[in-house]
């Protein structure tokens, strides 16, 4: 029996956005090459899914160009509406409200997207095939949009999850609620994105899973029953990610191994899916890893998972899962 799939996604952009900075730095182009060397003594290869300020920063662009030239990782693209030109405004302050980039005009969003597109196949001189939407806000355009540029995989979706709390544009709707999709990889009804269909495009959604959820249940049912909205009920849930995070006296590696159990003993699945911020790697950008004391641990940390899984699991790209599934579907 083959072993699963470890595929690493890394949402490649400017330094500390939490912060909302009105000029964006992308200092932590810098700080990849030591996540990139700890992969490749794992056979794992990262995915770069790339956003505008980062596809224009120099130090990045050498290094995906040398990830490229020797076949230890992807470049793929992210595209963050706010900031990414044409720089038409949607709300009072679109750096504030960061919203999304399905709540645009359609010919503006399409405007965005190809601007990005066009850039990273520009710089990178290979076709973009993956794709991450920024905020997790994907839907049935955006999909279509992406098959119109021959991608062949998205991984946006992070199931059990609703984001329909997490504003954008203060006048819309929120994000994307994904709670009735698979939780598995599927080529998508492009009528349905939530359903599977016989479209070229590969939905291979982020490892996420609610910690309880029996418990969850409850939680939300009590939330509705008070008059909360389906959003906000949703948000009551507590989610596990396969993620690093920081807390008062560790990290979470023993979560994340549980996790990938529990996921890897689900019926068909063969791949987990793990995903950070370029930022995450550098001292101060992010709110997370503030310090280089941080830093230090986060990389102990990745260590310790990184070892265990490739006892468990094989390191791809999210193009060489597409091709693997492309195969055996």
């Amino acid at each position: 029996m083959r072993p699963p799939f470890f595929i690493i996604t890394i949402d490649t952009e400017g330094d500390n956005l939490w912060a909302q900075p009105r000029h964006i730095a992308t200092e932590n182009a810098r700080y990849l090459q030591r996540f990139q060397t700890l992969c490749e003594r794992f056979a794992f290869k990262p995915v770069y899914l790339t956003n505008f300020e980062m596809a224009n920063e120099p130090v990045f662009q050498a290094f995906g160009r040398n990830v490229l030239r020797k076949s230890v990782g992807e470049i793929g693209a992210h595209v963050h509406a706010w900031n990414n030109p044409p720089l038409t405004p949607l709300t009072d302050d679109d750096n504030r409200h960061q919203p999304y980039l399905i709540e645009y005009p359609d010919a503006v969003m399409r405007e965005k997207f190809f601007i990005t597109h066009r850039l990273l196949e520009d710089v990178f001189q290979t076709a973009m095939v993956s794709h991450r939407a920024g905020r997790w806000a994907f839907d049935a355009r955006y999909a279509r949009l992406l098959i119109e540029h021959h991608y062949h995989s998205d991984c946006s979706v992070t199931p059990e999850i609703s984001w329909r709390a997490t504003m954008g544009d203060p006048a819309g709707q929120g994000g994307a609620d994904y709670r009735a999709f698979p939780k598995g990889a599927y080529f998508l009804d492009l009528d349905h994105i939530e359903r599977m269909g016989d479209s070229a495009l590969l939905e291979v959604p982020m490892t996420t899973r609610l910690k309880n959820s029996a418990g969850d249940a409850l939680k939300k049912a009590v939330a509705r029953w008070r008059g909360k909205s389906a959003g906000e009920a949703g948000k009551s849930a507590k989610s596990v990610w396969l993620r690093p995070r920081r807390s008062k006296r560790s990290g979470n590696v023993k979560e994340m191994q549980k996790l990938a159990t529990r996921v890897l003993a689900e019926p068909g699945m063969d791949y987990l899916e793990f995903m950070l911020h370029s930022s995450e790697f550098m001292p101060g950008g992010s709110p997370t890893f503030q310090t280089a004391e941080h830093i230090e641990k986060l990389y102990a940390d990745l260590e310790a998972l990184f070892s265990w899984l490739a006892a468990r699991c094989r390191g791809a790209t999210l193009e060489e899962y597409y091709q693997y599934k492309a195969r055996t579907v």
